[in-house]
C-alpha cells in the first residue's frame, strides 16, 4: 500500500471533519480571517504527518523578507510540497496549481482555505489574468505566495531538478516582489515514490532575490539563477548525509 493511501485511510475521520468544516466556512470566508483558516489548513497537515510519521526541518527561516508580500519558488517533487512547506512557514502562505487537479477533495478545501488560484496551464491569457490577480494582492494586500517553476513533476523524483520554466517569473516582475528560492529535499518519498514508512523532509528558504537585483534581468536569466541555486544547495545537503 503506498504511503498516500495509508495515511487517508488512516485519517478519513479526519479528512472528512476537515473537508466539511472548511466547506461550511467557505460559505462566509469574510467570518473568519486568513490567520484562522490558515492555522486549520496547518492542523490537517500537522495530523497526517504525526499519523504517518512524516516530519519537515525547516533552515534559513531567518531570510524570509520580514514585511510585505513575497513568492516562494520551489523545486517540485510530488503531492507532499505545499503541505510541506504549510508545516514550517508561520505565517499565512497561499499556492498556485494546475486547473485540471484544483478540484480533487481535500486539494480544493486545502485552495479555499488559502484563497489559492488555480491555472490553466497551455491557457496563456487565463495564467496572466491570474497573475495580475495575484501581483495586485502581493503589492497591496501583502499576500505570500507558493509558485513552482518547474509547472509539475516525475514520480520518484530523487532531488532531481527539471528546467524551470521563465514564464513563471513574470509574476515576480509584475509585483515587483522579493524572489525566495526555496530547496525541498526528499519530499517525493513521502507521496510520490516506492519508499514505506516514516519520513523526515527538508526545506531551505535561500536568500531572497529583491526587485532592484533582478529589474533589468529577462525572465530566463531569473530562472537560471534561480534553479542553480537550488540545485546547488540540495547537492550540498545530499553530499553532507
Amino acid at each position: 500500500m503506498s504511503n498516500y493511501l495509508k495515511t487517508i485511510l488512516i485519517n478519513i475521520h479526519w479528512i472528512l471533519y476537515y473537508v466539511i468544516k472548511a466547506r461550511i466556512w467557505m460559505r462566509h470566508p469574510e467570518r473568519h480571517s486568513i490567520e484562522e483558516r490558515y492555522a486549520i489548513a496547518q492542523k490537517m497537515v500537522e495530523r497526517m504527518n504525526k499519523s504517518s510519521g512524516y516530519k519537515t526541518i525547516c533552515y534559513g527561516e531567518d531570510k524570509l523578507p520580514r514585511e510585505g508580500g513575497y513568492i516562494l519558488y520551489p523545486n517540485h517533487q510530488g503531492k507532499y510540497d505545499v503541505p510541506g512547506i504549510f508545516a514550517v512557514h508561520k505565517s499565512p502562505i497561499s499556492f498556485v496549481m494546475d486547473e485540471a487537479k484544483a478540484h480533487i477533495i481535500l486539494v480544493a478545501e486545502f485552495l479555499m482555505l488559502v484563497d489559492g488560484k488555480s491555472i490553466i496551464l497551455d491557457d496563456l491569457r487565463q495564467t496572466l489574468r491570474t497573475f495580475q490577480d495575484m501581483a495586485k494582492e502581493i503589492q497591496d494586500e501583502g499576500k505570500k505566495y507558493i509558485l513552482f517553476p518547474e509547472g509539475g513533476y516525475k514520480e520518484d523524483n530523487r532531488n532531481i531538478v527539471e528546467h524551470f520554466k521563465a514564464g513563471s517569473f513574470k509574476l515576480a516582475q509584475m509585483a515587483k516582489a522579493p524572489i525566495v528560492p526555496v530547496a525541498l529535499v526528499d519530499s517525493y518519498k513521502v507521496y510520490n515514490s516506492p519508499y514505506r514508512g516514516p519520513v523526515t523532509t527538508y526545506v531551505y528558504y535561500l536568500d531572497p532575490i529583491y526587485y532592484d537585483d533582478y529589474k533589468g534581468m529577462k525572465t530566463q536569466e531569473i530562472a537560471e539563477i534561480v534553479e542553480n541555486r537550488i540545485k546547488d544547495k540540495i547537492k550540498e545537503h545530499l553530499e553532507s548525509v
